[in-house]
């Protein structure tokens, strides 16, 4: 007798079924309309060397083909060679240009549009057979990527200490501030200025005169290595300059010159800097008040063949100046006097700001913790990177990577041998919190990321690191600079994969080389848009309104330092933290010479970048250029419209229908009545 297995059929048509659902996968995945993800994780994540092999290092940032997109500037070991690396979004990675072979060897390269072209030139400061000097060297663009390297122009040479960018006069052209060898001897006036003369227009043109600065004071002998710096530091939105001093007894102190634009500038503050002060990076670290402050590393001892500090500590001197009105009906006026300003009056400036640098439990403007109570393992950091011939200083940098508000720090810590970098946040100030009192008070508290931060810990041989926003997706990314001790190469990109319910801003001044927002080339039959050309100088500074209805304002600057491998973006980048509305003011200032130097934009959306394009001429119009960037909730955002329309349109068929079937049964019912009053 033939007994049937129960289940069998079911099984084989279950299996059947399972068989035909997986040739389904591929053809629904091709129907699948969003990208895969390139990261996944809600971390920091190891994303490699991005098409940066080798063991060169990466000594400048900037957008050399004016895509809008970051490309990196590569010295290689034997600091002659010199490659531009341009970003490639579809391939996300790096792709070398042509290299440039120089004569000397290269100690810093500084990006900038020297000729006014619309496209970024290569300022290169070489070895010189002299002693104590530099030599300086210019490599003008091409109008097809590249640069010039046949016709380089020979320039004034510096002093060891390197000059820094600059827009002296106004005209919106680089200038160079610094000591030529002959003026540093000088007991009245040091500083020398490389004032722009280049005239496009002749073959035989100059790119620089050197003249006598116009600084009305007793001026200071730059230091070498120093922490120079063209930043708004008066709140008028206008870049005044801060300058590192030899005191000719083995310390420093500083010198703040005030712009007053055609009048020069004027020694508005000076003082001596904390024993140890090492590289001073600039930032609005406090409570949002829309001031620049100081944040820079000191040490008792800096070990000369290592580069590594002991019994380090972080030092943060807040910029006192007139705060944000708290009410919106207040006029920021008393009795003639200003007390607060108003959100239209932020590019007012305070004459009576000032920094205190004095360590002194009763002064709140300045705030000195050690190391160790961020890192409690020890209290050494990385100062010099000693791989590098002559030593190059190791700035704390400075980057909202967690997009609140309030920039973050990322440094070096050393742990026996390890030299590990380490990202700290900006907190709220708390009990046991680093940088605040010890009853938990203060402006902002600091502690390391703990969480997510696995790709960052794994290295143990960083010598460099900077922000930055690889493929301009919003967020900031760190690039880490490697000795090779781990066999990982030299170069390590690490994306910023953390989730952020918050929003960024980017804005980028360019120079005003072309008056139309178009440049040509000699013959007039290439145009091009001069998107890369951005200088020291610029400032920006905005209110929000967060979602709890309080607003706050902020600064930040853009590229206000050059100097030893600073490693700064062309753009200004930062956090909005959360909010529900459009940026309210956003003021943007410039160094021209006019009375208006500066814009106020309303209504700006946030999660874009923003290009300003000033005009030089008094009284035109300057114009604005906003891009969004499509977030990754766009295409969901449409399947739910496409999905709500379908859903309201079955709905509005449906009583559609309904009600014509309705009124076909009344028009019938009204047919087959009967007028019996007709009868």
């Amino acid at each position: 007798m033939y007994h049937r297995r129960p289940g069998r059929r079911r099984t084989r048509m279950d299996y059947l079924s399972f068989l035909g659902l997986l040739a389904l996968l591929p053809l629904t995945h091709a129907l699948w309309p969003f990208p895969q993800k390139r990261f996944t994780g809600n971390s920091l994540l190891a994303a490699g060397s991005m098409g940066l092999n080798g063991d060169g290092r990466v000594v400048a940032l900037g957008d050399f083909d004016g895509d809008q997109s970051l490309d990196v500037l590569v010295l290689d070991k034997d600091q002659l060679t010199i490659s531009a690396y341009y970003w490639n979004h579809d391939t996300f990675s790096f792709v070398p240009s042509e290299p440039i072979t120089h004569t000397k060897k290269v100690v810093n390269v500084v990006p900038g549009d020297f000729t006014h072209s619309g496209k970024l030139d290569l300022l290169v400061m070489s070895q010189s057979q002299t002693r104590g000097q530099l030599d300086l060297t210019l490599y003008p663009s091409l109008m097809a990527k590249g640069f010039d390297a046949n016709n380089p122009i020979s320039i004034t040479s510096s002093s060891l200490s390197q000059p820094i960018m600059i827009d002296i006069d106004g005209d919106m052209k680089i200038d160079l501030l610094g000591m030529t060898p002959t003026s540093k001897s000088s007991p009245d006036e040091p500083l020398q200025i490389w004032k722009n003369v280049w005239n496009e227009s002749t073959s035989t043109s100059t790119l620089f005169h050197v003249e006598d600065a116009p600084f009305k004071g007793t001026q200071c002998v730059v230091s070498d290595p120093h922490s120079n710096a063209v930043v708004d530091l008066d709140g008028d939105c206008l870049a005044d300059v801060f300058l590192t001093c030899d005191d000719g007894r083995g310390g420093k102190t500083y010198q703040i010159w005030i712009n007053e634009k055609n009048r020069g500038f004027y020694l508005s503050q000076e003082g001596r800097l904390p024993a140890g002060t090492e590289s001073i990076s600039f930032a609005d670290v406090a409570d949002r008040d829309g001031t620049i402050d100081m944040v820079f590393p000191s040490c008792s001892r800096v070990d000369s063949s290592t580069g590594v500090g002991s019994d380090c500590y972080i030092n943060i001197a807040y910029n006192e100046q007139v705060g944000l009105c708290s009410l919106t009906t207040d006029s920021g006026m008393r009795k003639g006097v200003r007390v607060c300003r108003t959100p239209g009056d932020l590019c007012i400036a305070d004459t009576g700001f000032k920094f205190n640098l004095t360590d002194s439990p009763d002064n709140p403007l300045f705030v000195r913790f050690p190391v160790s109570s961020v890192f409690t393992s020890s209290s050494e950091l990385l100062i010099r990177d000693t791989s590098f011939t002559p030593p190059i200083p190791v700035s704390l940098k400075l980057g909202d990577a967690d997009l609140d508000g309030f920039p973050d720090i990322l440094a070096i810590h050393i742990q026996g041998r390890d030299r590990t970098p380490q990202l700290v946040y900006s907190v709220p100030c708390g009990s046991g919190i680093a940088g605040c009192t010890k009853k938990g008070s203060g402006r902002r508290g600091w502690k390391v990321a703990s969480k997510g931060v696995e790709a960052l810990e794994k290295i143990k041989d960083a010598r460099s690191l900077t922000f930055l926003d690889m493929d301009e997706d919003g967020t900031l990314d760190i690039m880490v600079q490697r000795t090779g001790d781990q066999g990982e190469g030299t170069i390590l990109f690490v994306q910023n994969n953390f989730y952020y319910d918050a929003f960024f801003l980017k804005a980028i001044v360019l120079n005003g080389a072309c008056d139309n927002g178009w440049c040509y080339n000699a013959n007039g039959t290439e145009r091009y848009h001069p998107f890369g050309v951005s200088y020291s100088g610029a400032t920006y500074k905005y209110t929000v309104l967060d979602t709890a209805g309080r607003r706050s304002a902020a600064q930040v600057g853009q590229l206000p330092q050059t100097s030893y491998h600073s490693l700064q973006t062309p753009y200004s980048f930062f956090g909005l933290g959360r909010t529900n509305n459009y940026i309210e003011n956003l003021f943007v200032g410039t160094t021209l010479h006019i009375p208006e130097h500066y814009i106020n934009m309303e209504g700006v959306i946030p999660n874009s970048k923003v290009v300003i394009l000033p005009s030089v001429v008094e009284g035109d119009a300057w114009k604005e250029e906003l891009f969004l960037r499509p977030g990754e909730w766009i295409p969901w955002v449409t399947v739910t419209v496409v999905v709500g329309m379908l859903l309201l349109a079955i709905i509005v068929l449906v009583l559609h229908l309904n009600e014509k079937r309705e009124d076909e049964l009344e028009r019938r019912k009204i047919s087959h009545h009967i007028n019996f009053a007709a009868l």
